[in-house]
């Protein structure tokens, strides 16, 4: 039985090989052949990702993106090195929109009594985040 080998320079060698083994070898590329097919089917074309003419999104918004996290990542640690009590002056004033007045009546003490005690936060996450 004859192999017929191609090779990727475009070479083609015929080889002479005993009935039983040709059977063997023909086996073996039926299998490749098979896995391959298979393998392929699993896989997504890139082409297949393109959607109203923009297969990924831009470059400048994955590195906006990015810088974001890294933004987030630094004011999160900074966060860190707040005291509980400064962390909760910080969630009524920029998450519950609370006013200065407010947070000062509610807790007994004067609006200048609040508003350096933001301004001590301010100088802390200042100086973490340089």
């Amino acid at each position: 039985m004859e192999i017929k080998y191609e090779f990727v320079t475009g070479e083609v060698l015929e080889i002479e090989v005993e009935d039983s083994m040709g059977e063997v070898l023909l086996e073996f590329d039926r299998q490749e052949k098979n896995n391959e097919r298979r393998e392929t089917r699993r896989h997504m074309s890139l082409d297949g990702m393109d959607f109203e003419g923009e297969t990924f999104r831009a470059e400048a918004d994955t590195m906006r993106e990015a810088m974001g996290r890294v933004d987030t990542e630094r004011l999160m640690e900074a966060l860190d090195t707040l005291s509980l009590s400064q962390k909760e002056l910080l969630l009524k004033v920029y998450f519950k929109g609370m006013r200065v007045a407010d947070i000062a009546r509610v807790e007994g003490v004067s609006e200048a009594a609040v508003r350096k005690r933001l301004k001590k936060i301010y100088g802390k996450l200042k100086k973490v985040l340089s």
